[in-house]
């Protein structure tokens, strides 16, 4: 009698391949880093600017990127670790930590507006909405500040329960912003129950642009799709000033990436505010 194979997580470490085991053995170790992160408070938002295009010296609002910080004090992108971490209970867990933090700098800083990821999959998640509500009774109006992003292809995992959840925060002033355009797999149609206030294209469209005809016309196309629902259009890693004259003169509304600023734990507005309480 033919024996039937193993699924691959029940078979020993000995018989399963040793590039399998690695990356398994690297995943496990990564989300133990994270979850030893979130129990010691060693998590972090680091904010960068996302500016106008028509004058990049204004600001329209800050995209507070999660970190993680090591033992030794490195800064953790979320690149090295959220993929692996945002299936289960940990990604939740970051998506809770993200807010709170983002909601007491917004607290601290009535000037600011901004943005804070989260997975839809965290939609209903309990301590994230008291986490959420909290803020809102204790600061009225703090909403009006706050833009909630979620990237395209986490919006297009349930796309209704997304929608039914922008309904209910959207009277809060609440913002909503679709992450990653271009890279994921939006059905156009979703867009007319959307209701995203912005549109964020993917960084893979805007390297190069102003000497790469392809993304020059993805560009315009998803640009095109944003002005049709009336969504502010932000160009993500400007890393050039020839890609951000480009951009300008595309008419997208605004950009971000290392050309207009470094995302820091330590912004210029925080430290300034600092000087001024010491």
């Amino acid at each position: 009698m033919t024996q039937k194979p193993l699924p691959l997580q029940d078979v020993p470490h000995t018989m399963a391949s040793p590039l399998a085991y690695a990356v398994s053995e690297n995943d496990r170790q990564t989300v133990a880093m994270v979850r030893e992160a979130l129990r010691t408070g060693r998590m972090r938002l680091a904010y960068q600017p996302v500016v106008m295009s028509a004058d990049t010296t204004r600001i329209a609002f800050y995209e507070g990127l999660i970190r993680v910080m090591d033992p030794s004090g490195r800064l953790i992108p979320a690149r090295d670790f959220i993929s692996v971490a945002e299936t289960d209970e940990t990604g939740r867990e970051i998506d809770c930590a993200a807010l709170a933090m983002g909601l007491a700098m917004l607290a601290q800083q009535p000037q600011i507006r901004l943005s804070v990821n989260m997975s839809a999959r965290s939609i209903g998640y309990p301590k994230w909405t008291e986490i959420l509500h909290n803020a809102l009774r204790r600061h009225p109006g703090l909403g009006e500040r706050l833009i909630l992003e979620i990237t395209e292809s986490s919006a297009m995992l349930v796309p209704e329960i997304v929608s039914t959840f922008m309904d209910d925060l959207q009277p809060e002033g609440i913002a909503f912003a679709l992450d990653d355009f271009g890279a994921g797999y939006t059905a156009i149609r979703y867009f007319k129950d959307f209701a995203f206030d912005i549109l964020k294209i993917h960084g893979q469209f805007i390297r190069n642009i102003s000497t790469d005809p392809d993304n020059q016309v993805v560009t315009a196309v998803l640009l095109a799709i944003g002005r049709q629902f009336d969504m502010l259009c932000v160009a993500e890693s400007v890393e050039t000033l020839a890609d951000a004259e480009y951009l300008q003169a595309l008419g997208v509304d605004c950009q971000q990436g290392y050309l207009f600023g470094l995302p820091s734990v330590t912004p210029a507005w925080a430290a300034h505010a600092r000087e001024h309480t010491a």
